[in-house]
């Protein structure tokens, strides 16, 4: 499997955004070259030079530095919220998958009427009502974007109950729970890996559009999202303000859109025969 990855150079290129965006966010203050809160009235909105390498903004904070620690942020949101939506998912899934009949049908509907409503408008309707703080918004995100994961499993699952394996565990009196445990789930696990790599993506998206908009992250608190919105209001004198945090959002989501298209192509048993 390692070979097989090590031969994809785009998911190579993936694994080591991944690696580097990590280590930024975990030794954001040993790296980070100023205190990302500190401002100076005398440096607003300075350009790139060598005492700020990505400039200032418009309180005279060091940008690099709110970058940096707007990483933590980013992959916070990515990696909460995707565990969340990847446990309820998972759950329900193989519920439904194993059992069947009434409780297939029942589980199987209410995903049905999750995935009725856009989840950008979900998501922005259930903020209103709440604090804009950063575990609401990764509680809010894993909680309305478990419904792929969902049916992902329940196929996987629906095709591993008639083996063998599983048959054996039933005529030995296993109890449900259990063969969903130790046996459903384990042999489930790799496309919903590659799931949930692809889903960091998506939840820092929609972290990154809510700070836009500012039902996010809020300041002084840096994240790339919020970065933006200012960068919006002074792109004719600022343009890093904007043109830093689009980047590391794009090559951030590039990486693992990489790295979870090259994990599918190894885990995939049906690529591999070809």
């Amino acid at each position: 499997m390692l070979r097989r990855l090590m031969a994809n150079p785009l998911a190579v290129t993936g694994a080591i955004i991944v690696v580097v965006l990590f280590f930024v966010a975990v030794a954001a203050p040993l790296i980070a070259p100023w205190d990302p809160f500190d401002f100076d009235a005398k440096h607003v909105l300075e350009a790139p030079s060598r005492a700020h390498l990505l400039g200032t903004d418009s309180l005279g904070r060091d940008v690099l530095s709110r970058m940096i620690y707007g990483a933590r942020v980013s992959l916070m949101v990515g990696f909460v919220a995707v565990g969340i939506s990847t446990a309820i998912g998972m759950a329900l899934g193989a519920t439904a998958g194993f059992f069947g009949g009434i409780v297939d049908a029942v589980i199987m509907r209410f995903v049905d009427v999750m995935l009725t409503f856009p989840t950008v408008f979900l998501i922005l309707a259930v903020i209103a009502y709440l604090d804009a703080s950063i575990w609401n918004i990764m509680m809010v995100i894993g909680l309305t974007s478990w419904m792929g994961v969902c049916r992902l499993v329940r196929a996987e699952v629906m095709s591993l109950r008639e083996r063998d394996f599983m048959v054996a565990a039933q005529a030995l009196g296993m109890r449900p729970a259990r063969i969903i445990v130790r046996h459903a789930l384990p042999n489930a696990l790799a496309p919903v890996f590659v799931s949930a790599i692809l889903g960091v993506a998506g939840a820092i998206l929609v972290e990154s559009s809510l700070s836009f908009l500012g039902l996010g992250v809020q300041p002084p608190t840096a994240s790339w999202g919020n970065i933006l919105t200012e960068g919006k209001s002074t792109l004719g004198v600022a343009w890093w303000l904007s043109v830093c945090p689009g980047l590391a959002i794009l090559i951030t989501v590039l990486g693992y859109n990489l790295l979870g298209e090259g994990l599918r192509d190894v885990l995939d048993p049906r690529l591999k025969a070809r």
